[in-house]
C-alpha cells in the first residue's frame, strides 16, 4: 500500500510517499511544493492543487493522510494554512483516495513514542524506520512522518 502523507501550508506543502506492508516501511518519494509569496492568494492555491495533482498522478498512492491545523497566535496564519489544507485535502480526495487526518501529536507519538517530541527527534526517528532515505527539507520530513503514522493508525 502506497501512503502519502502531508505537511500544509500555504508557502510550503512537504509531501511523502512510503510504502507500507505489513509492519515493514519503505521509503518510496518525497519534495517540498512552494508557491510564489508575491502571487495572489487564489493563484497560490491553484498553483497548490497543480503541483499535489501531479505527484498524485505520479505516484498514485493508495491512501493520503494530512495533519491537522494547530491554532497560530496570528490569526491571518492560520487562516492561509487551512486554506492550504483545505486544498490538500481536495486535491487527495478529488483522486479518489481515502483521506485521513492527524493531530501534530498523535504523528509525534506514532515516530517518535511521545506527541511532545521536538523535530529534531522526529528526523532521526525518520532515519531509523526509513533506512537509506536521503531526507531533504523540515516540511517533507514531517509529511512522510505523517505517512508513517497513518500507517500505524489509519491503514487496515
Amino acid at each position: 500500500m502506497l501512503i502519502l502523507g502531508l505537511d500544509p501550508g500555504l508557502g510550503t506543502t512537504g509531501w511523502g510517499i512510503i510504502s507500507a506492508t505489513g509492519n515493514r516501511l519503505s521509503h518510496i518519494a518525497h519534495g517540498q511544493v512552494s508557491t510564489d509569496p508575491k502571487a495572489s492568494l487564489p493563484e497560490r492555491l491553484v498553483t497548490l492543487d497543480a503541483m499535489l495533482t501531479d505527484i498524485i498522478l505520479a505516484h498514485r498512492p493508495d491512501c493520503a493522510a494530512v495533519e491537522e491545523v494547530f491554532v497560530n497566535t496570528n490569526a491571518q496564519s492560520t487562516l492561509k494554512l487551512g486554506q492550504a489544507r483545505g486544498v490538500c485535502l481536495l486535491a487527495a480526495a478529488r483522486s479518489g483516495m481515502p483521506v485521513a487526518e492527524y493531530a501534530t501529536r498523535l504523528v509525534k507519538k506514532a515516530v517518535v513514542g511521545t506527541g511532545g517530541a521536538e523535530k529534531a527527534q522526529v528526523q532521526a526517528m525518520l532515519k531509523i524506520l526509513l533506512p537509506g532515505a536521503k531526507i531533504t527539507g523540515a516540511d517533507a520530513a514531517d509529511a512522510l512522518a505523517v505517512a508513517i503514522c497513518h500507517a500505524h493508525h489509519g491503514v487496515r
